[in-house]
């Protein structure tokens, strides 16, 4: 890669291409309202003039907040537009944490839109920072402060040249979710973004339709690598139309009217699919259905249509492992999941097993095109290399230094790989931990036995210090619905079950059933809907002692 070779935007061809085509999809109840791809260019162009007239510095950092919409996209485009550096984050963020990150990541300006907590955030924000506002959505906090979206915007005539990066200039700072401490800025180039592309013209996991015909719906945190790449990027690159969820409550009704042919979602979001086709068949009812021919090809067809997917080409499930056995139930019911494997230090880009030509139990795929992999002999961390690497951890030379070691990145995460080239993940180095007989345990690998239990919703092994490991579990409808006399006595068979294989030290002591939810809200996971271990361990590990010498090996505290 040459310093002076130039990012290929794909986006002007498609501007020109589906210049009266729709693009962005913005639904307000019943009624959807639709922005051209020539609509998108324009208002893009304008808001890039308006960003030129603050007055900035070269290459600055313009902060993105906000829930995903329609002006998050043109948002991006314009920072682009304008030649600068985005810098995304979560809308769920304290007034503590905006500090810090703006602080952080050398913020200029910043996008302030569509979230439920602008009065708490924006204590954190600067008073003489220059803010963009998109407009209000029902439901959401207004901001006042600051530009104001479309008075803005319509203030500028469209830019006359548009910025062209350089595949070695910085694209975006993406700040890790923080599962393990303070989040890290992590530097991408528009080199490791233009890289993601040999993946659709190799294997094209997504199935992407060269022609333009591809409809995505953008719903998990933009801000987040996955989606920026899996959804907004490929939209760019290959053209389409991204639909967005108007609010949690109207999820499953927007899925459903897109019906996209490009589905990404982490596991969590499986559960909720699963848990909810289970809530209304009992498994030993649909077992019976699916074994009558005729039935199971309309029942296929009825799942997949409520669940939005009737046009999916691709089904893809990563940001956190996924359960074997729950691929395998989703195939049983005509659903096959790809599941990735990959991080934001690399683009979100790994390993890849499709369940067809990739498949492997327990298996998170083989390698992508473009990626090595090994395995440290010391510690079982999965190494990789691959042009989708980050630059580095903003500001943090020390850290960068300590995860790309000669070229490899130090991915944290352990794991095998078999003779045919199979990764396999058996948790993260920093999660296990040791009991007091001086075993180590991987709470990951545990956490897959309890996967087939349609009861829970949420798994965390847990038990620092302790004789044996914990099962913590929070209930889904299915379990809540069930007597507890009759949900202690199947848990506890179930256990039994579990553990007999299992080396002494591996067995689960006590299975905890919580009758609560982790989520965000609670800080007991990230945004992606990963559970933030060290914040079980504090919530709870006062309470671990008294768990474990609990008689019985099922307790509801």
């Amino acid at each position: 890669m040459k310093n002076s070779e130039k990012f290929d935007f794909k986006f002007y061809e498609w501007e020109q291409k589906l210049k009266n085509k729709p693009f962005l999809k913005q639904p307000f109840g019943k009624e959807w309202e639709v922005y051209t791809w020539g609509e998108v260019g324009n208002m893009a162009r304008k808001l890039a003039s308006g960003l030129k007239s603050l007055g900035l510095r070269e290459n600055a950092h313009i902060g993105l907040v906000s829930k995903n919409c329609r002006e998050w996209i043109i948002a991006d485009l314009a920072i682009l537009m304008a030649g600068y550096i985005s810098v995304p984050f979560f809308p769920t963020l304290g007034s503590k944490e905006i500090k810090e990150l703006l602080n952080l990541g050398d913020v200029d300006a910043l996008f302030v839109g569509k979230m439920e907590i602008w009065d708490e955030m924006k204590k954190g924000v600067p008073k003489d920072m220059p803010i963009i506002a998109f407009p209000h959505y029902e439901g959401n906090s207004e901001v006042t402060e600051g530009n104001q979206w479309f008075d803005f915007i319509d203030k500028f005539e469209p830019i006359k040249q548009v910025h062209v990066p350089n595949l070695k200039d910085p694209w975006t700072i993406i700040f890790t979710s923080g599962t393990t401490g303070t989040p890290k800025g992590v530097v991408l180039s528009y080199g490791a973004n233009d890289e993601t592309k040999i993946l659709t013209q190799d294997s094209n996991p997504l199935k992407i339709n060269f022609d333009g015909e591809n409809h995505f719906f953008s719903y998990l945190p933009l801000n987040h690598i996955a989606e920026r790449v899996v959804v907004e990027h490929t939209c760019f690159r290959f053209g389409g139309t991204i639909s967005f969820a108007e609010s949690l409550d109207t999820f499953s009704e927007n899925l459903q009217a897109t019906q996209p042919t490009v589905f990404f979602a982490v596991p969590r979001i499986w559960t909720k699919f699963q848990l909810g086709i289970l809530g209304k068949v009992p498994q030993k009812k649909l077992n019976t259905l699916l074994r009558i021919p005729i039935i199971s090809s309309l029942l296929k067809k009825k799942f997949k249509k409520a669940l939005g997917l009737s046009r999916a080409r691709a089904k893809v499930s990563g940001a956190a492992p996924m359960q074997e056995s729950q691929r395998v139930w989703f195939r049983k019911i005509g659903i096959d999941i790809t599941n990735g494997y990959g991080m934001t230090e690399n683009c979100a880009i790994t390993t890849q097993l499709d369940g067809k030509i990739t498949n492997k139990p327990g298996s998170v795929g083989i390698a992508q095109t473009g990626v090595k992999l090994k395995i440290d002999s010391k510690n079982g961390e999965i190494l990789m290399q691959g042009p989708f690497l980050m630059d580095g951890y903003y500001k943090d030379k020390k850290t960068t230094e300590k995860t790309i070691i000669n070229g490899w990145l130090h991915t944290g995460d352990q794991g095998y790989m078999d003779d045919e080239g199979f990764l396999f993940i058996t948790g993260r180095v920093k999660d296990t931990f040791k009991t007091s007989k001086g075993k180590f345990i991987e709470p990951l690998l545990l956490e897959s036995y309890f996967g087939d239990i349609s009861d829970f919703e949420q798994v965390c092994v847990a038990g620092i210090g302790l004789p044996q490991p914990l099962c913590i579990a929070t209930l889904s409808d299915i379990g809540k619905a069930k007597e507890q006399s009759l949900l202690e006595e199947e848990l506890s068979a179930l256990l039994s079950k579990i553990n007999e294989p299992l080396d002494s030290y591996k067995r689960i002591s006590t299975i905890v059933v919580l009758n609560e939810n982790w989520n965000v809200e609670n800080g007991m996971t990230t945004p992606t809907l990963k559970i933030k271990r060290n914040a079980v361990d504090k919530k709870y590990m006062d309470n671990f002692l008294k768990w474990h010498n609990d008689k019985r090996n099922v307790i509801f505290p």
